[in-house]
């Protein structure tokens, strides 16, 4: 190939080799080639597991979950697995979290850098419980607070509400 030529050559490149190339900058693959090769001795002194982590098997939840026929049926189901499933949760935030704080460097860091997204990422897997937890009694309420009447939207001034009447009790056979 003519050498004036060799620059402008994209042949087999990604688009983000050709602009990492343009900008002077190394590509993901770069980075994650370079620190491999400089982080293979201090492997070799701290073997780590290697594979993957055996998902749960989500058939019997899954199961549950489409015979389900209440509310009050598919929140027990949707309960049960997340209490499976929340030490994993807990032991990726708690992993997170410190490797934000991995030699005090999450102290002081501006918003949006390495340490502070890893911190954010420790609350975001935990937040995944929150907000399903949140989800299932926003279903039960739906399901066992009957919506307030006119009258009783326009109860005096002062006076406490009154306490919703209890759930109608499950018909034999179910």
């Amino acid at each position: 190939m003519n050498p004036d030529f060799e620059l402008y050559d994209n042949t087999g490149r990604t688009g983000e080799q050709t602009t990492a190339a343009h900008v002077g900058r190394a590509t993901d693959d770069d980075l994650l080639r370079w620190a491999g090769r400089d982080a293979e001795p201090h492997l070799a002194r701290h073997p780590l597991p290697s594979g993957l982590l055996a998902a749960p098997d989500l058939t019997p939840y899954l199961t549950a979950l489409t015979a389900a026929g209440t509310p009050a049926e598919a929140h027990a189901v949707t309960a049960t697995f997340l209490t499976t499933v929340e030490p994993v949760l807990r032991a990726v935030s708690d992993y997170l979290l410190a490797a934000a704080r991995w030699r005090g460097q999450l102290h002081g860091t501006p918003k949006g850098s390495p340490p502070r997204l890893l911190r954010d990422a420790s609350g975001l897997s935990l937040a995944a419980l929150v907000t399903a937890d949140a989800a299932g009694l926003d279903a039960l309420r739906a399901f066992y607070e009957p919506p307030p009447t006119r009258r009783e939207s326009r109860s005096a001034p002062g006076l406490p509400p009154t306490a919703p009447c209890p759930p109608p009790a499950p018909k034999p056979g179910r």
